[in-house]
């Protein structure tokens, strides 16, 4: 008997639970093009100047945004927050064809999540863009207090969703942080480009409808 298509979605959503890393993956990132052009600096002059904890620290939730803008430049006036907030907000976007990925992976009945390196500023990132429509924001470093590719990042996720790291598929740009769901058992991939990542879902969830000729309609 030949499934229809909801038995072919049915028989493809599988037990693995999958993970997305949200900047310069799912939505692109202002901080490497849009900061500098805010502060009208080069990238590199940018990273000589500021603070090279603060970043962190706010991605780890250990400060409030208010202290990261007095201590975002070693040697300067406080920034201005408000107005770094919202030249952020106007660049964030999908990356091109992920709306479209989620969606369908959504729409299959997988479990995403998102497991990102992030600071409260990912709350303007759903504001704008509505990525709960296809993920929860589970695994943020803020508000979980740990960093990838930190082992405690990757343990947190699994004991929290209840599932062996083998049930985890982790998709990120870095590929430290791939390593590090590596070494504690998750299958992992780097994240190139949306194409390439239908293929390799597709390859690894052995669809029975691939992604690609989904999302391509």
């Amino acid at each position: 008997m030949t499934p229809s298509p909801s038995d072919t979605m049915s028989d493809a959503t599988p037990d693995t639970v999958i993970l997305f890393d949200i900047m310069s993956t799912v939505v692109y990132d202002p901080f490497y093009e849009h900061m500098p052009d805010f502060f009208d600096m080069g990238f590199d002059e940018l990273l000589e100047a500021k603070d090279p904890d603060a970043w962190f620290e706010f991605e780890r939730g250990e400060i409030d945004e208010s202290t990261l803008a007095e201590r975002f430049f070693d040697a300067r006036d406080p920034i201005d927050l408000e107005g770094l907030k919202q030249h952020f907000y106007e660049h964030y976007r999908f990356i091109d064809g992920m709306e479209a990925l989620l969606t369908d992976l959504s729409d299959r009945g997988f479990e995403l999540h998102a497991f990102s390196n992030y600071g409260p500023w990912y709350r303007m990132i759903e504001d704008k863009l509505e990525v709960s429509r296809f993920l929860d924001w589970s695994f943020v470093s803020c508000d979980t207090g740990v960093r990838k590719p930190d082992a405690e990042s990757y343990t947190h996720v699994v004991e929290t969703l209840g599932v062996e790291p083998g049930d985890c598929l982790f998709v990120d740009d870095r590929e430290v942080n791939i390593e590090g769901a590596r070494d504690e058992g998750m299958n992992a991939f780097v994240f190139e480009d949306t194409e390439t990542t239908r293929r390799q879902l597709d390859e690894h969830l052995s669809l029975e409808s691939p992604l690609d000729e989904v999302v391509s309609r």
